[in-house]
């Protein structure tokens, strides 16, 4: 029997933390890993509501970081400039003192969809955005129902 939850219990995104390669990236705004299912489309004889098949699935991450240092151009784009396709490991965790413990994803053989050389606008916080996909993935912490 589960516990009802009360409002401190709640993880708050203040909480998050992401390494990149193993380093801490304190200037992380956002942060968000999902899986997004392929799928072909089924029918059968007499159905008139269509099914479908799971083919693959693909994984994909973004994430935001307030601009304190050239961390994306440093590790990316001279790979990219090389002509090599650079690969990381991302680590994201959730840990509020109040919840019922802490969260935590890996995502390997991480890739990167682009690189900003450089973004900004007047009158406002500068942010570098990364997006890409990955093909592994673990959860070695996870808060299970109490």
């Amino acid at each position: 029997m589960s516990t009802k939850p009360t409002a401190p219990r709640t993880i708050s995104g203040t909480h998050g933390y992401l390494w990149w390669d193993g380093e801490i990236v304190f200037e992380c705004n956002s942060f968000e890993a999902k899986l997004k299912p392929n799928r072909e489309t089924v029918h059968f004889a007499g159905d008139m509501i269509a099914d479908s098949k799971l083919m693959s699935l693909e994984g994909e991450f973004s994430f935001k970081i307030k601009k304190v240092f050239s961390r994306g151009q440093i590790k990316l784009a001279a790979e990219f400039k090389a002509g090599r396709d650079p690969r990381s490991q991302l680590i994201g965790k959730l840990a509020d003192p109040d919840a019922f413990g802490s969260e935590r994803i890996v995502l390997n053989n991480c890739w990167f969809d682009e690189v900003t050389l450089m973004a900004f606008e007047s009158g406002s916080l500068a942010e570098d955005e990364f997006s890409g996909g990955f093909t592994d993935w673990d959860f070695p912490d996870v808060i299970r129902p109490r």
